[in-house]
Order: structure tokens, then sequence, then C-alpha cells
């Protein structure tokens, strides 16, 4: 899953090139229609295991992450619907940060701030500006470079959590299938889920720390969170089947 999954042109900010752009307001989230899962924060765990199924996989890098499940097929998401709204309580971090991203610039080890200009709001017309008259930060700008810095410590501190899971051998390959009454069946492999029996059997220290460290419970919200499963499979079931093309049509 790329970092940049629904970034169609994602571009730099620049003070000078985007002084006049504004961003207008939109309650559609038609842009991650095509995102089958997203990554999500070990801070949100708390909030998503309510309503999504909480897994982990490898990134490009050969990291674990943990993301959200959204979808069973490739390019769906079942949390958005035709009208472009979001069908769940919570809204991940990763779409509400959305036109906004940090991203690692080619050839440097350094994180820059992004704006997709793909973006239907993004305009020189209304909206919230990105820059004053004297070329300064707005606020609706510091704040939402300030919510893409929280999201880069909460990453770290997320990415510390999947390391020592990753590392302690706890986690196991989980394979997802969907068996529709119609017939159809759906499958999702890759997956990586917390082996129960090798939490059990961690040493003593080792157990400990993660607990005083607030892991052990992020372990469980994961594990509860896969109940959730189903309800995928319960979405995917209400989505219509696209109608076969008539001959000679």
């Amino acid at each position: 899953m790329s970092d940049l999954v629904y970034y169609e042109k994602p571009v730099v900010l620049d003070r000078d090139k985007h002084r006049r752009r504004r961003i207008r307001p939109g309650a559609s989230f038609a842009f991650a229609r095509n995102a089958n899962s997203l990554y999500l924060a070990a801070a949100e765990f708390a909030e998503a295991c309510k309503e999504y199924a909480i897994v982990f996989t490898r990134a490009g890098n050969g990291r674990v992450i943990p993301v959200v499940m959204l979808g069973l097929r490739a390019r769906e998401n079942l949390y958005v619907d035709d009208a472009g709204g979001w069908r769940g309580r919570y809204i991940p971090a990763f779409v509400r940060r959305y036109p906004f991203v940090l991203a690692e610039l080619r050839g440097q080890d350094t994180l820059a701030v992004c704006i997709d200009e793909s973006y239907a709001g993004v305009n020189e017309v209304d909206g919230e500006a990105l820059f004053d008259a004297a070329g300064q930060d707005t606020p609706f700008l510091r704040n939402a470079l300030e919510f893409l810095a929280a999201c880069q410590r909460e990453a770290l501190r997320t990415d510390a959590f999947c390391q020592r899971l990753d590392q302690a051998g706890l986690l196991a390959e989980m394979n997802a299938r969907a068996d529709l009454v119609d017939g159809r069946t759906f499958s999702v492999n890759g997956l990586l889920v917390v082996d129960e029996k090798k939490l059990g059997a961690l040493p003593d220290a080792t157990a400990l720390s993660m607990f005083r460290q607030g892991e052990l419970h992020l372990v469980s919200m994961h594990l509860l969170s896969l109940s959730n499963m189903r309800q995928l499979v319960e979405r995917l079931a209400q989505r219509k089947v696209p109608e076969a093309p008539q001959p000679g049509t």
C-alpha cells in the first residue's frame, strides 16, 4: 500500500506557487473510493476497533504497518457510498488529512508538506486561504500542519510497536475469504495478525514491558477488531453486481 494511495497529483507546498490557493471544504470522500485499506496509527485503535477490522501488512520497505480494512476487492472501499459519503462513525486520520500529506522527497531523508493539486476543492476563488496577503501561513494552514505533525509523531510510535511485534515473532499470516449467498467468492491474502498462542508464550519480561508501554492493550484491540471482518462481507453482499452488457450495446 502506497502512502500516497489516492493522491493523484501531490506536489510540494510552495509559498510562492500556492500563494493564492484556497481549499474549498467538501463533505465528499469520493477521493478514497478506490482504497480497500489504509494506514492506521496506534492512537486510532480504540475508536477504529469498534467498527473496522485492523490487521497488519508489510510495506514496500519490508516494515510492518497496521492497516484498517475497508474492502475485500482491489480498488473498492465499502465505506464510501455512491454519493461520496463515509459510511462509518470514525473516519481514519489518513483520510481526514487530505488533501495534505507529508511525503519523502526522492533522494532525500526529509519529509515535505505536499498538497494534492488534483483535489477538486483546490482553487483561487473560494474556501480557506493557505497564505495571507503577506505570504504568511493562515490559521487554517497552521492547523493542517499541526495535524500532519501529530500524525507523524504517532507514526513513529506506531512503527516502534509494529517492529516489536515483528521482532518477537508474534505475527502470523491470515488469508480472508468471503463466500456470498449468490455464489460469489472473494479472498484477500497477505494479511498479518497476532498469533494468540505465541502471545501467551511471551517471556515474562517482554510481556511486562509491552504491558507497561500500553502495547498489550493495542494487541487486544487489534484481536477484538477482527470480528468486524463479517461487516465487510455484509457490506460486499449489499453491493449491486454490475449488469453484464447486452449483445449489440
